[in-house]
């Protein structure tokens, strides 16, 4: 090809692919996965074996982890990425769920596993669950910690993870299986190949951001507020989900009730925050009111409502206490106002960078709590963990509250869809080849090759045209 030719093709390609390239490395920038659940049952027959009559345990949960249904676990707060054009995606939950059974006489457990801080992990049609693991060995009692163990296998079903742009991702029922890693953290408890309850996952994904110019800011003087002598806090928030087992009752088949959030409270999917906390902090004793209310109904006369949270910490031991209206089954009315609870320890109650804080403390109920409850539980039962932070200066920030996500308005299963369900956009017909992404992105490719080929053609038959014979267009049967 001649020297012009060759110019004149570069610098048709160069406008072409330069028009082009930024909108195809825009769609395939990566994009953020924020707020969202992943719920797994693990494996219910160890649920029961757990909690049954040979190892009599039980389980617990921690950062944020609640139960779901009659034998999920949710965990909370998913952060991650997500890529259309390519279909990768990684989310990461927070939360974990502690086994123990088998109890000997010294007070340990034989049986002890902690399984925490699920990722999933999709490339192509490879789909892999990620998890920490704290087990002791079946036999030899031996502790170990395991990080990001690639716990399971996640069979997709050809599920096409390519997609535009989506507000949402929902992956319903994807079978799970035992790894031979995930086998060996498992504590010898079940082999590699081992059928596992399936995954469900919902996330939000966030529009990629705008590039905007780099600048460098102005220096400006911090105006944070000091923590006063006076003491008062700034801010504050009570996270505490009363009991698990009670909020099972509460939903399940006995009682088929709900609960109801008002006057500022947040629903955290294990627990409940009351936030907007007033009062004093000094020398690490606390006094303080919190906004909110919850209110528990059902069949049987189940009425309670819990509301004038507050919280007090004296010589490390912390009391919650709330106005409670109720009334048991037997219909015995139970009221009274700034009703102690739960006690709870709360160590040594520091301030660190303007926050003071305890952090899922455990918590014992009261009498006078117990007859909160309508003597359902005893006093001393173990209730749950009791959270609380006060914010001392006006630039503190109090601990997020767990992020469950938007709730799908249609949810699809891998059955029913060749693509995972996109809240708020319709899932994509996969019958004409289509693989779900934009159309934005392969038009503007082939519409970018045709204007090549035409350029192309347009200087070859230039080319011909001033070597080609007069006479060669006298028959028309020469061409």
């Amino acid at each position: 090809m001649p020297a012009r030719l060759k110019a004149l093709v570069a610098v048709v390609c160069t406008a072409v692919l330069g028009a082009l390239l930024p909108a195809a490395l825009a769609h395939a920038e990566s994009r953020t996965v924020q707020g969202g659940r992943l719920d797994w049952g693990i494996k219910s027959s160890f649920q029961s074996y757990v909690t049954g009559p040979i190892a009599n345990g039980s389980y617990s949960l921690s950062g944020g982890a609640a139960t779901v249904g009659s034998s999920q676990f949710r965990f909370p707060s998913a952060t991650g990425s997500y890529d259309g054009s390519t279909g990768a995606f990684r989310s990461s939950f927070a939360g974990g769920v502690h086994f123990v059974g088998h109890r000997k006489t010294d007070g340990s457990y034989e049986l002890d596993l902690t399984l925490s801080r699920p990722t999933v992990r999709i490339s192509g049609s490879t789909g892999t669950l990620y998890l920490d693991v704290t087990s002791k060995a079946k036999g030899t009692g031996t502790v170990t910690t395991f990080s990001q163990v690639p716990f399971a296998s996640l069979a997709l079903r050809g599920i096409n993870m390519k997609a535009g742009d989506v507000t949402g991702i929902v992956l319903n029922g994807m079978p799970a299986t035992l790894t031979a890693q995930g086998a060996k953290s498992f504590a010898g408890y079940y082999t590699a190949g081992t059928v596992l309850d399936p995954v469900s996952l919902s996330v939000d994904v966030k529009a990629a951001a705008a590039r905007t110019a780099t600048h460098t800011p102005t220096p400006t003087k911090s105006a944070a507020k000091k923590e006063t002598s006076s003491g008062a806090i700034e801010d504050g928030a009570v996270d505490w989900g009363v009991r698990r087992t009670f909020r099972e009752y509460v939903t399940g088949d006995i009682a088929k009730g709900k609960w109801t959030l008002s006057a500022g409270a947040e629903d955290g999917g294990a627990l409940f925050r009351f936030p907007e906390g007033e009062g004093t902090y000094k020398s690490g004793e606390l006094t303080a009111s919190f906004k909110g209310a919850v209110r528990f109904t059902g069949a049987q006369g189940l009425d309670l409502k819990l509301s004038g949270v507050r919280a007090t910490v004296k010589d490390g031991k912390g009391t919650l206490y709330a106005d409670v209206a109720a009334a048991d089954v037997t219909g015995a009315d139970f009221t009274g106002k700034k009703v102690p609870l739960v006690t709870f320890t709360a160590g040594n109650l520091k301030a660190v960078k303007g926050l003071a804080k305890v952090t899922e403390a455990p918590a014992k109920l009261t009498a006078q709590g117990a007859k909160a409850f309508g003597g359902m539980y005893q006093a001393g039962t173990a209730m749950d963990p009791v959270s609380l932070a006060v914010a001392l200066t006006d630039d503190a920030k109090l601990p997020a509250l767990p992020d469950l996500g938007t709730t799908p308005a249609a949810t699809a299963t891998q059955e029913q869809s060749a693509h995972p369900s996109m809240s708020a956009v319709p899932v994509a017909d996969n019958s004409a080849g289509d693989n779900g992404t934009s159309a934005a992105l392969p038009i503007g490719l082939a519409a970018g090759g045709l204007l090549v080929v035409a350029a192309l053609s347009v200087l070859v038959v230039r080319r011909r045209g001033t070597r080609r014979p007069a006479a060669e267009s006298a028959s028309p049967e020469a061409e």
